[in-house]
């Protein structure tokens, strides 16, 4: 599991000043980077290497409203690996007090970039996800 934290700046909001609801999308790819860093998978590497990681599934559900200037902690982990593709749940909470803000998943699927289909993860990097 990775957490990371983000300020909520007037720019993820809406004339509320209430988070825009696809920014939490923002903030769940964030989650996932650090997540991968950490593991040391280079996804800039791997786009060297004609390999792409687009998101084929993405879900939230949201509890409760984050606010300008609130601190919110991003929580993301490796749910499931499969042959060709890694499910990441994350949990977004007010840093303060801990409320629970939202929480949802995305699915990420390898491909090869030139001819735009699945393939399976590389072995050196299911390893390392194996590790998260």
């Amino acid at each position: 599991m990775n957490k990371i934290k983000h300020r909520v700046i007037y720019a993820d909001t809406d004339a509320g000043q209430v988070v825009y609801y696809a920014n939490y999308f923002k903030w769940f790819e964030s989650g996932r980077r650090e997540l991968l860093r950490n593991l040391k998978i280079d996804l800039y590497a791997i786009q060297k290497k004609n390999i792409l990681t687009p998101v084929v599934e993405a879900h939230c559900n949201y509890f409760a409203p984050a606010r300008y200037d609130d601190l919110v902690v991003i929580e993301t982990k490796i749910a499931q690996i499969k042959e060709k593709s890694i499910r990441f749940e994350n949990k977004v909470f007010r840093k303060n007090d801990k409320k629970i803000l939202a929480e949802g998943h995305t699915v990420n699927v390898f491909v090869d970039g030139k001819k735009m289909k699945s393939i399976k993860i590389p072995d050196n990097i299911k390893r390392k996800l194996k590790l998260g």
